[in-house]
């Protein structure tokens, strides 16, 4: 009977844990072969910086603030008129994007992910 009270005790204490960090595997997985494909494939070498990256970026912000960054991003670069609503929008989409690439950079700095040259 010790055990089911193990348990929950050992779910309880995750519980906040699980809820702070809300991105979904598909989530992580893309992110982190994008940034295996930014540091030259898929290797060792590259997948660990990647998933702590991402990790990183987990427990700074919710995914829903990162999936609105990232898409406001996309949409930001998007040429002509089209891309030019997003551009010309308020500057909350700005400081959204400027907070995501922030985030972003200290977590790719802190584990040290490689910046290739163009």
């Amino acid at each position: 009977m010790k055990s089911p009270m193990m348990l929950a005790a050992v779910l309880a204490a995750w519980s906040p844990l699980a809820i702070g960090n809300d991105f979904p595997t598909q989530a992580r997985v893309e992110y982190v072969l994008q940034c295996m494909a930014r540091q030259g494939g898929q290797s060792y070498d590259t997948l660990y910086p990647c998933i702590c990256s991402i990790d990183k970026i987990a427990e700074q912000i919710s995914y829903e603030e990162y999936a609105s960054a990232e898409m406001l991003s996309y949409l930001w670069s998007t040429p002509g008129e089209r891309g030019g609503v997003f551009r010309d929008a308020a500057s909350d989409s700005r400081k959204r994007i400027k907070n995501l690439d922030k985030i972003r950079q200290q977590a790719e700095s802190s584990c040290f992910v490689r910046k290739l040259a163009d």
